[in-house]
């Protein structure tokens, strides 16, 4: 038996686009940036941003383009897509510089972050500090403190 998840904490880089198949299953596209700084040997800054392609679907789809917006933070937790070859996908920029795309099937969404840290609700929305939607339940709801673990 073999099994892999990753676990990315980032800020969406748009605002989430739902679809549906041609079934009616919902499916939501995103894309989460994180960010690695560091300071070099010269003593120089040094910030890194990678960028993650999610897939969401069914119900949790729906709640991810209902909740989130550009720049709110949000912890994923899924699988790895691979190509074809086993590896990222990879493709060539307009200017000709290649790229690589790391794509993610989300089993988990978590929302982070403040009430600051997003846009204003819809009427009557919930903007909880930090809510959770996963594949296998629906339901969120508020989080306290208590409930992280410090590393």
């Amino acid at each position: 038996m073999s099994y892999h998840t990753i676990i990315v904490v980032g800020r969406l880089g748009r605002d989430p686009e739902l679809r549906f198949t041609p079934s009616g299953q919902a499916v939501c596209n995103m894309s989460v940036a994180t960010d690695h700084s560091y300071t070099n040997r010269d003593g120089q800054r040094v910030s890194q941003t990678t960028w993650f392609r999610v897939t969401v679907w069914g119900k949790q789809a729906e709640t991810v383009n209902q909740y989130l917006a550009k720049g709110r933070q949000v912890l994923v937790e899924g699988r790895l897509s691979a190509d074809e070859n086993g590896g990222p996908r990879i493709w060539t920029r307009q200017d000709g510089t290649s790229a690589a795309s790391y794509e993610i099937t989300a089993s988990t969404v978590r929302f982070l972050g403040g009430r600051g840290d997003a846009p204003a609700p819809a009427a009557g929305g919930n903007n909880d500090a930090a809510a959770t939607t996963t594949s296998s339940d629906f339901n969120f709801g508020n989080v306290g403190d208590d409930d992280f673990i410090d590393f």
